[in-house]
């Protein structure tokens, strides 16, 4: 340990040393106390063992400091030491909080920028922009105690996307994947294998088909909504975040629900809360015990916990009832995924110019009548729009994955235990791959498909890549779809003199103030 010691620099074994005495003085402080009480029930008075007792609590109180002191400071080193010898820069390990303050301390600072601007990483993930710009396009960083290595490479992004192996796994934290509500997302190994197989029948194109009432009845209210705010110019601004945030949850509730539905947006409203509250908490993870303190934010996280789990529980239970006693199936993905639990397992359980054009394209389809699904296939220019917006805007900035052992990716070894980030912001936004007018919004990329709009087919990453692409895509694409017709239909529409830019990344990547724009209906 003394030779160990001083291979460390003073600065370091300061560092060390503070940090230590904040994280074991609860440990010593609780699993002394509990050593002293039992030593006073077995004291030299009562009994002859007190000793033994007390050598006992003393090794456990050392085993816990060395358990933690490994975790926290000698692991992260021993891993840095791997990495930087096959080549890797970044930034180097800082006990226990890595680089968390750097990262997610800024998710909330979101400086405006040109309107036309769309070249948003510096502004939108500064730190991970420079550490790429300063480290390389593979480069060190740190979740924590956790290495993190960022790659930006298109093709060994979908290596890693594309595996099958079982050897690149979803990031975890157990206390908190007990809190958000777990499901396919979470899920490894076998049990996703299962229940993968499960959901995929509710969403085939098909049975998306039967749901497209339900997000026509949804755009509708939001068309009439929009159109009784009209004042005597004909005209009114409305900020388009929140509204098309109510209308995703609107429909998510009543496809997932049917006749639920209201009960379903409760459960979409409190993930959302449950969704901020954790992203609130994530700096202090890392600290023993803290998601085990009952502070105010912990107790409301466990009760919205318990409450989605109540109204689940509710709905999954009247809904297997009826379909036992007969009850004709329903359209929504509840009963279709139900049904397809049941058939699986027996019953046994599982699991501008451009808008003009736009607008040309979706009247020359639909006329003023409600859009159908067959002539969804038909949107080419709505179609390249929406793909381009995804490549500008993508919800998701970055996938991310963990060794569970060791993996080659790319001519780099890494230990299992270290996070592979991909971040797809970068990807998206690299004019290597997308040309000098990456920054450029030209749905016109798009012209003859995905596969042809940049030098690398696998560097459109939106829903993510291989076997656990997102499930929903087709479901939200349909759904944007749907939503863009009607508005086409109703409204022309510009952006609002209290438009500010400043995307930000919170959950996920939304316009920090907000996307006011201006209304105008068409006669």
């Amino acid at each position: 340990m003394p030779s160990l010691l001083n291979n460390i620099s003073i600065q370091d074994k300061t560092q060390l040393a503070l940090a230590a005495a904040i994280v074991f003085q609860p440990f010593f402080s609780d699993l002394s106390g509990a050593a002293m009480s039992f030593a006073a029930l077995v004291s030299p008075a009562t009994s002859p063992w007190s000793f033994v007792v007390c050598s006992l609590a003393g090794m456990l109180l050392l085993w816990q400091a060395a358990w933690l002191l490994d975790r926290l400071w000698w692991r992260p080193r021993r891993l840095e030491r791997v990495l930087r010898a096959q080549g890797l820069r970044g930034r180097p390990y800082r006990f226990l909080i890595g680089n968390l303050m750097d990262d997610y301390g800024r998710k909330n600072k979101a400086p405006p920028m040109p309107l036309c601007c769309h070249d948003i990483a510096p502004n939108v993930v500064p730190f991970l922009h420079n550490a790429v710009q300063e480290h390389g396009k593979t480069c060190i960083s740190w979740f924590g105690p956790i290495p993190k290595v960022t790659i930006t490479d298109a093709e060994l992004t979908r290596q890693v996307m594309s595996s099958k192996s079982g050897h690149f796994e979803k990031l975890q934290f157990p206390k908190l994947s007990r809190l958000l509500a777990e499901g396919v997302a979470t899920y490894e190994g076998e049990k996703w294998v299962k229940h993968r197989r499960i959901l995929n029948p509710a969403f085939h194109l098909e049975k998306l088909k039967l749901m497209l009432p339900a997000f026509a009845s949804c755009c509708e209210e939001l068309v009439t909504r929009w159109t009784e705010s009209f004042g005597s110019e004909g005209c009114c601004e409305v900020d388009v975040c929140p509204e098309f945030h109510s209308l995703a949850g609107d429909a998510i509730s009543r496809t997932a629900f049917g006749s639920s539905y209201l009960e379903g947006k409760r459960i979409f409203d409190l993930q959302s809360e449950q969704a901020d509250r954790i992203l609130a908490s994530i700096k202090m993870i890392f600290i023993p015990g803290y998601l085990s303190l009952p502070t105010k934010n912990n107790r409301r996280m466990h009760q919205i916990n318990s409450e989605i789990e109540t109204i689940l529980q509710g709905l999954i239970g009247k809904r297997m009832q009826a379909m036992r006693q007969g009850e004709r199936t329903k359209d929504d993905l509840l009963s279709l995924m139900l049904e397809s639990n049941m058939r699986e397992t027996d019953g046994n359980g599982g699991m501008t110019i451009k808008e003009d054009r736009a607008r040309e394209e979706v009247l020359g389809l639909f006329g003023k009548n409600q859009p159908e699904y067959d002539g969804f296939s038909k949107l080419k220019t709505v179609t390249m729009i929406l793909y381009e917006v995804l490549r500008l805007y993508p919800p998701a900035i970055a996938l991310i994955r963990k060794t569970y052992k060791e993996m080659e990716i790319g001519g780099i070894t890494y230990p299992a235990g270290v996070i592979i980030e991909m971040p797809v912001l970068l990807i998206h936004h690299d004019p290597d791959i997308w040309g000098a007018d990456v920054h450029e919004f030209r749905p016109e990329r798009f012209a003859e498909g995905i596969s042809k709009a940049s030098s690398d087919p696998s560097a459109f990453l939106p829903f993510g890549w291989g076997p656990r692409i997102c499930i929903g895509q087709n479901f939200a694409l349909l759904e944007a779809k749907m939503a863009m017709c009607m508005i086409l239909q109703h409204f022309e529409f510009e952006l609002a003199p209290t438009y500010t830019h400043a995307p930000h990344n919170g959950k996920m990547l939304r316009p920090m103030h907000g996307a006011p724009i201006k209304l105008k209906a068409i006669v």
